[in-house]
């Protein structure tokens, strides 16, 4: 059976960005076709400054989210990174595989480094080196799949080619994995600039829809949107970013297209108004279950608890594999093994 893997970081309040572009996908067509691995990859936000107490409590939002937009805990298996140790074993291994140009490479460490470095300062060695984490989440699983958006597919032409490397340089240890991406969705935009993607971790939230913000202000950004010049309403990527961003919104969340939903429209404030309530109504469900989730505590720590566990029992054949194949000494397996080796020792 096809397995598949896939993250989501908590730097910041998940998005309608995040919701339409993976854990939709991940929810609804994801964890009944394939077997589903899915992380809340917190090691991945101590990459840049951080407050430790607010990456614990949207680590553990984001893990209720997932949970109310649908991931099944009976059906998938949904960890926290940090509780399963052979992300981190294993990312050692693959940073003895990778090259330091291969890192230097990476647009999100060149983009951060030419900023951070604009405001005299530094950037952490963590954010040159987490693409090999990251490489490390999906080999530890032997995923065939990996979904993505179009931002993350760099990541995973890495994770291929540093299982190719090692999978000749020591053994076949590695399934080499794909990425995949749906079809509409993929890239939602920031409402306020339609030339960049809605991230969580903006310092301005006005053009970003979050997904437990309330009905009225999803209707209120929406509509404050920035579009185009002109009034036609044309699906136009390069010409027509802002409408085009809505016309992308409401196919993700109505279905069709977004070419044939723009000849459906004579003007802005009539598409704008469709594409609030197709959200607002879209993410109803989702924010009632969280609500609900948030308020059993103890069950969202069950899933948690038992996630890492199966992930824990997925992993580990993998990673050890990997240790014996690079050459390192295996563990004493138990006790008796113990006198055979000091007898040796003494002898000498």
């Amino acid at each position: 059976m096809t397995r598949i893997f896939s993250g989501i970081k908590p730097t910041g309040h998940l998005t309608l960005g995040n919701y339409l572009g993976a854990i939709r996908g991940w929810a609804e067509v994801d964890q009944y076709r394939a077997e589903s691995v899915f992380s809340v990859v917190d090691l991945h936000a101590l990459t840049v400054d951080h407050d430790p107490a607010r990456v614990r409590r949207l680590s553990r939002q984001a893990a209720t989210l997932l949970l109310a937009a649908g991931i099944d805990p009976e059906r998938s298996v949904l960890f926290v990174q940090s509780h399963v140790d052979e992300h981190a074993r294993l990312s050692y291994l693959l940073e003895c595989v990778a090259s330091d140009g291969e890192m230097r490479r990476m647009i999100q460490y060149k983009e951060k480094s030419v900023v951070e470095q604009a405001r005299g300062g530094s950037v952490r060695l963590s954010l040159l080196t987490y693409p090999v984490l990251m490489a490390a989440d999906i080999l530890a699983y032997g995923a065939d799949e990996v979904p993505v958006g179009d931002d993350q597919t760099q990541h995973v032409e890495l994770t291929r080619d540093l299982a190719v490397r090692f999978n000749q340089r020591y053994g076949h240890t590695f399934v080499v994995p794909r990425a995949t991406r749906p079809e509409v969705g993929a890239r939602v935009m920031d409402l306020q600039d339609p030339t960049s993607k809605m991230g969580k971790s903006h310092e301005s939230g006005a053009g970003i829809v979050y997904l437990l913000d309330d009905a009225d202000v999803v209707r209120k950004k929406i509509m404050r949107a920035v579009t185009d010049s002109g009034s036609e309403v044309v699906f136009d990527r390069e010409g027509r970013p802002g409408v085009s961003n809505l016309l992308e919104i409401l196919a993700a969340c109505e279905g069709g297209s977004p070419e044939g939903l723009s000849g459906a429209y004579e003007s802005y404030g009539a598409l704008k108004k469709d594409v609030a309530e197709a959200v607002v109504e879209l993410l109803r469900p989702v924010r009632e279950r969280h609500k609900a989730l948030v308020a059993d505590s103890g069950y969202v720590e069950g899933v948690l608890r038992g996630g890492a566990e199966r992930a824990r029992g997925m992993a580990r054949p993998t990673v050890d594999a990997a240790y014996r194949a690079i050459g390192l000494l295996p563990a004493v397996a138990d006790v008796a093994a113990v006198p055979e080796v000091v007898g040796v020792s003494g002898a000498r």
